[in-house]
């Protein structure tokens, strides 16, 4: 990787850790059952499909992907530290 890429890298998952804070303080831990996190993981995959057609066609989220894909990012890494807590604590 250059360093431009791992400079990417670093503010991306910088910008995860962010988000994980505020949806920490907001719902507390989360433990639900993998349906429920997949269901929580396509609805916000949803809202960035939303902001990518509101680009794409006009609309009021048309400059929210990085947002969007921030949150999707963010609640993919809930359902990892739930299965960490949950006991899959060895290799993926």
């Amino acid at each position: 990787m250059t360093r431009d890429q791992i400079a990417n890298t670093e503010r991306a998952i910088a910008f995860v850790v962010e988000e994980r804070k505020r949806q920490h303080e907001k719902w507390g831990e989360q433990n639900h059952d993998m349906p429920t996190w997949m269901c929580i993981l396509h609805e916000e995959t949803g809202e960035l499909s939303e902001a990518i057609l509101h680009r794409k066609f006009g609309g009021v989220e048309a400059f929210s992907e990085l947002a969007e894909a921030i949150q999707v990012a963010a609640v993919a890494v809930q359902i990892v530290e739930f299965l960490l807590r949950r006991g899959n604590n060895g290799q993926p």
